[in-house]
């Protein structure tokens, strides 16, 4: 296979898909995907995208909303930049081939409404707006023959100029990737690399993502020497199905949106006391759930919609009922047993207004960005607006680059060194299982000083045990995502470390209350940088 584009995509989520479909009239572009093209984050999402449609709202009430979730650390320039664009990308969206739900008579757009947004402006096909969204933008990329998609790759490490060519300006010039199949690690030569890898949740027992959501873009990034940011702030969704036979299976906060009710096992109802009750910011929702469950020993909630009409439930959510009904649960008659599940990394590698990392020739877009907007909590369905905006900035700068850059020198192989014995499943499994029940236990919704020192020291031990794996083991697509869920696990902790209150997603009992002196951005340099 050739092994050198202009531009390479890591991810095919809507980030990747869009930034390819608008890079392909300037050059060459690879998209490489660690199973199937439509297994991301993106197809999952049920909600929608968040835009000012309706009469009765405005640029100015979307960017209130945004700010007051982010909890003074979303950047009003980025905040207002991305909520303007939202019509505009609604229209492309449309032009590409996506189809969202209409009102009942037709004319316009249907807008549903969901925690922390003050009027209705979510934008949705049904209850699967992601996979309409992912199917639409996979079928325009498929009749594009400048663009490639290579899917059972899992790229390895980023390569910077400086490896091969130490007289020139360091820049990225492409990636190691594995396949999967063979477990061939290949170098993959680009003027262009962009990462939109997506997120991390599964550093986390409990999540709603798909089992490729490990942090890689944010670990390779930080080995390379980018910065990250606000990792600290992992969103937890309150109401993942809980059912024994459902992995991730996630009960869109659009249910809450349309009248659906908490309350616990017993009947109880939660948020009964916050002003905004069901349609509370999720970080409030999560914790009141967890609190709940950890005093009451129960292992989960109930979200209630048999008290809505039942066709209207039918119609507005045909995924959720018809999923639920293959468990037994029939939410028109029955309540859904739910439980938090990590969701959502708000932080991520920081991007300028641009999606510039910062090494030259490496841009992040999506969900492995940090662009500013999202701050210490994310306003829900705002996360498919500022991918679609930043996948295009991102190309539109990338374009220009991509012109002026020298041609992509050869790139050496992959180095095997030591590393000739196979892999021991038994070690990669229990270190698995051993970071995602530390993070869990120590780093989960509500955190403590002492659990966070504990989690500090026993990641370390973890890591440095991974490490020498790595090193030792022949690679395949497990060991390189446990390396990366290690090292994203580690940055967490040391962000959640040096944050001394509590603020949007990160809750300290210790320090409870919001401190004005950590009202920034939580930074760490990259790997090998001063």
């Amino acid at each position: 296979m050739n092994n050198e584009s202009d531009f390479l995509v890591l991810g095919s989520g809507i980030a990747g898909l869009l930034f390819a479909l608008q890079a392909a009239p300037h050059g060459s572009v690879t998209v490489i995907t660690k199973k199937a093209r439509a297994d991301s984050n993106t197809a999952r999402a049920q909600g929608g995208i968040a835009s000012v449609q309706a009469p009765d709202d405005d640029f100015a009430l979307h960017e209130r909303d945004t700010m007051s979730v982010g909890c003074g650390l979303s950047h009003a320039d980025v905040v207002h930049l991305v909520i303007t664009q939202g019509p505009t990308i609604v229209f492309l969206l449309e032009s590409l081939g996506v189809i969202f739900s209409t009102d009942e008579g037709g004319a316009g757009l249907a807008l549903g409404r969901e925690g922390g947004h003050s009027r209705r402006r979510i934008v949705h096909a049904g209850d699967g707006t992601g996979r309409t969204i992912e199917e639409a933008l996979l079928a325009r990329v498929s009749a594009q023959p400048g663009i490639r998609v290579v899917e059972d790759q899992c790229a390895v490490d980023l390569i910077r100029r400086s490896r091969v060519d130490s007289g020139r300006p360091d820049a990225v010039v492409g990636a190691y990737v594995l396949d999967s199949a063979t477990r061939a690690i290949t170098p993959h030569a680009a003027r262009v690399v962009l990462l939109a890898t997506g997120g991390c949740g599964k550093v986390y027992r409990y999540t709603s993502n798909p089992d490729i959501a490990t942090g890689d873009g944010i670990a390779m990034a930080y080995r390379a020497g980018c910065r990250v940011a606000n990792l600290e702030f992992m969103q937890f969704h309150p109401t993942c199905l809980y059912h024994p036979g459902a992995k991730n299976f996630l009960i869109s906060e659009a249910v809450r949106g349309e009248g659906g009710i908490l309350t616990t096992i017993s009947g109880e109802r939660l948020l009964g006391d916050h002003p905004m009750r069901e349609l509370a910011p999720r970080d409030a929702v999560a914790r009141a759930i967890d609190r709940e469950m950890k005093r009451r020993g129960d292992h989960y909630v109930l979200l209630h919609v048999e008290h809505l009409d039942a066709d209207r439930v039918r119609r507005r959510f045909p995924v959720i009922h018809e999923t639920c009904l293959q468990y037994g649960i029939d939410i028109t008659r029955q309540p859904i047993p739910v439980v938090p599940a990590a969701h959502y990394m708000c932080g991520g590698v920081v991007v300028d207004s641009w999606g510039r990392t910062d090494i030259p020739g490496l841009y992040a877009a999506g969900e492995a960005a940090c662009t500013g907007l999202h701050g210490a909590n994310r306003l829900a369905s705002n996360s498919l607006l500022e991918a679609a905006v930043f996948a295009l900035r991102a190309c539109e700068d990338a374009s220009a680059y991509a012109r002026e850059r020298p041609p992509t020198p050869k790139l050496p192989d992959w180095e095997i060194g030591q590393a000739s014995l196979p892999k021991e499943s038994v070690l990669i499994d229990a270190h698995w299982d051993l970071v995602r029940r530390l993070m869990w236990d120590f780093v989960g919704i509500v955190r403590t000083d002492h659990r966070l020192a504990l989690a500090a020291r026993y990641i370390e031990i973890v890591r440095r045990s991974i490490e020498s794996y790595y090193w030792d083991f022949v690679l395949d697509r497990d060991l390189i995502e446990l390396r990366n869920v290690g090292l994203v696990a580690e940055l967490i902790v040391r962000m959640a470390v040096e944050r001394f209150e509590s603020r949007g997603l990160h809750m300290n009992e210790d320090h409870p209350a919001e401190d004005p002196a950590f009202a920034h951005d939580t930074i760490l340099r990259g790997a090998g940088t001063p």
